[in-house]
């Protein structure tokens, strides 16, 4: 596999983003956009990645019970089948990128916006969505999901922190459980329309990486202060965003 520093920088994106709950998968985006490899590719490894980094989230959230399934549900449910279409949807490349780079300038800015860690009772059941705005919110993100090949929780999260959903160590386990399905279902549909010019040592090595880097970063989250690594993460993305946008504009 050529340009081997791609294993070092999956690896560290993997460790960053599995400690607030994430996947990665817009950073694993735009550091193959800056490699120009294959399009399929990129978006297939991404997904993969986002599977075996929050694989391990998901496992230690369930552990410690911190999956309010009676909450998670509605979110993830319709967003499934929503992240399939987004997946099978034929777009051209320029489009793609154009989406991405967008995607990912959004995302930093809802990662920067710092929410009240400090949510009670009282406030959760005053801002208790609705089921239909809950399967509405997931079904949304899980087509942008599909569309750019991410598993969504860099949206979902800083969005239910600003409608104070749940506790912030809840919405990282809701976000944990939604990439992971929304990934599985953009797999399924990446698949479905599969390039033969993959090169697939390469897909591995970079699974390699991340599953090294998420299973430390998963194991730190309880640690570490969300605020300081959701703004690591904030300017990581942001950077990928522009750097996306001028270089395919």
């Amino acid at each position: 596999m050529g340009h081997w520093e791609i294993f070092l920088l999956f690896l560290i994106i993997a460790f960053v983003y599995s400690s607030v709950g994430f996947g990665g998968g817009s950073s694993y985006l735009a550091v193959l956009a800056m490699y120009a490899l294959p399009y399929q590719e990129i978006r297939l490894t991404a997904l993969i990645c986002n599977v075996i980094v929050v694989v391990g989230g998901v496992y230690i959230y369930i552990k410690n019970k911190q999956v309010d399934w009676k909450k998670v549900l509605p979110i993830t449910l319709v967003s499934v089948p929503m992240a399939y279409l987004g997946a099978i949807l034929k777009i051209s490349q320029e489009t793609f990128f154009l989406i991405l780079g967008i995607t990912l300038i959004i995302a930093a800015i809802l990662l920067w916006v710092k929410t009240d860690a400090k949510v009670n009772e009282e406030t959760l059941q005053d801002s208790r969505t609705s089921l239909l705005g809950n399967s509405f919110l997931g079904g949304g993100i899980g087509f942008l999901s599909g569309l750019v090949g991410i598993g969504g929780g860099i949206f979902l999260s800083p969005l239910l922190n600003l409608m104070k959903w749940d506790t912030p160590r809840k919405i990282a386990a809701t976000s944990s459980v939604f990439i992971l399905a929304n990934s599985l279902s953009g797999i399924v549909g990446q698949l479905s329309k599969l390039s033969v010019d993959m090169d697939y040592f390469r897909i591995l090595s970079l699974s390699l990486a991340v599953l090294v880097g998420g299973q430390i970063g998963s194991r730190m989250s309880l640690k570490w202060n969300p605020l300081i690594i959701k703004r690591m993460t904030a300017i990581l993305v942001l950077v990928a965003g522009i750097n996306v946008l001028i270089k395919y504009l």
